[in-house]
């Protein structure tokens, strides 16, 4: 897989020495489970995959490469570069300027860029209308466009099926970045709705089954929805993608319950719904899959780290609390102390301390994983500050020695 140049304080030689030892031994990326670091009182389980993906370190490198290439000029990223803050105030620092926020609002108006500008198209892509206002004023939208190239194929699977005339159901956040430009694509090319999970399936079933009126479909998926979209006619034929970051297995269970219920209506007809499951993101599966080998050992607790706005970090986050008690943290500032931690709660979507987060144990067990837009120097410091708090560990040097001698 290529390598990119991103910067330096990005990179950790702990964390890159971690990973190439489990390269090593597992080229193939079989084995899920996860790195035994023996720190003495405290034993932490990192995750077999975590951090920077593919996309993400490539639009880095474009955006910093872009950065320095042009100093005279002015630089505009169309929003988030990814769904981390150091590497968005990293960028800021840079002179680089944000034209709208995560959710659309603007910072800077159109009608401020010039054709001297250079905007910056980030790794979720952007819509085509965007696409086209940008045209206008004169800057070229594919120049320093960065869109994570596992993105794209899902637009371009989109683009396939639905000039084979199936309607396409995206499951995704509607209101994320990358779901709103997947939606903009996939309309393009064929009637599209946005899911964002099986209760909104099961309700789309009922619409397929022609169960419910056009009028209640309509108000039922307000929004999420292209122009013009006809359920009497338009949910015959399906396929379904996915924003890359949510949860494999949520979009394949969506996928298989879609393609029973048209089976069900006419079990002679399985052409009716495509094949899809080439659309899944490579990092996605990993990442996640690393997570569930993570959780097949015995842990006092979890620790996930990346952005609070991170949709593929937040589904990490789900997926540990499942098992055991976890907390979502941005960074190793979080970990106030040994009793208390300062963490980010899904189900309120606000941050909060929490008081004796660590177990009276012998020796403390903690699974640790990041996010794909979380630098490894990050995951490197919060395991520096976790440590910090158990007098007598071991140095890192001795945790290294073991991973050498052991492979």
């Amino acid at each position: 897989m290529k390598s990119f140049k991103i910067p330096a304080f990005y990179r950790s030689p702990f964390i890159a020495a971690i990973k190439q030892y489990r390269k090593k031994a597992d080229n193939l990326k079989k084995d899920f489970s996860p790195t035994r670091l023996h720190f003495g009182p405290i034993e932490i389980l990192l995750a077999r995959h975590f951090g920077f993906c593919y996309g993400v370190e490539n639009a880095i490198e474009i955006a910093f490469k872009t950065v320095n290439e042009n100093p005279e000029k002015r630089i505009f990223l169309l929003s988030e570069m990814i769904h981390n803050p150091q590497v968005n105030l990293d960028l800021v620092a840079h002179g680089v300027r944000f034209i709208m926020d995560t959710y659309g609002k603007h910072y800077v108006e159109w009608d401020e860029l010039n054709a001297d500008d250079i905007v910056i198209i980030p790794a979720f892509g952007t819509t085509l209308e965007t696409e086209d206002i940008l045209r206008q004023r004169g800057i070229d939208p594919v120049k320093y466009n960065t869109t994570c190239p596992f993105v794209e194929k899902v637009w371009n699977r989109s683009a396939q099926i639905g000039k084979k005339g199936y309607s396409i159901v995206i499951h995704g956040k509607p209101k994320h970045e990358e779901t709103r430009a997947t939606f903009s694509h996939s309309t393009a090319h064929a009637p599209s709705v946005v899911i964002k999970d099986m209760d909104e399936a099961i309700r789309l079933a009922a619409h397929i089954r022609k169960e419910k009126s056009s009028d209640e479909f309509f108000r039922e998926f307000a929004g999420q929805y292209s122009p013009n979209f006809n359920p009497e006619k338009d949910l015959e034929t399906l396929g379904v993608v996915n924003q890359t970051t949510m949860l494999a297995s949520d979009t394949q269970a969506i996928a298989d319950y879609l393609k029973q219920v048209l089976l069900s209506i006419n079990p002679e007809s399985p052409e009716r719904f495509a094949d899809t499951r080439d659309t899944l993101c490579y990092a996605t599966l990993d990442n996640q899959g690393a997570i569930l080998g993570m959780l097949e050992e015995q842990a006092d607790m979890a620790l996930v780290v990346g952005g609070y706005n991170s949709s593929n970090t937040s589904h990490l986050v789900e997926l540990c609390e499942e098992k055991l008690p976890t907390y979502y943290i941005e960074n190793a500032s979080k970990l106030l102390s040994a009793q208390q931690i300062q963490h980010f709660d899904l189900a309120s979507h606000t941050e909060m301390i929490s008081e004796n987060y660590i177990p009276s144990t012998d020796t403390v067990k903690v699974l640790i994983s990041a996010g794909a837009s979380c630098p490894d120097a990050i995951v490197e410091a919060v395991i520096h500050q976790l440590v910090s708090f158990f007098p007598a560990c071991r140095s890192i040097d001795e945790v290294l020695q073991d991973l050498a001698t052991s492979s």
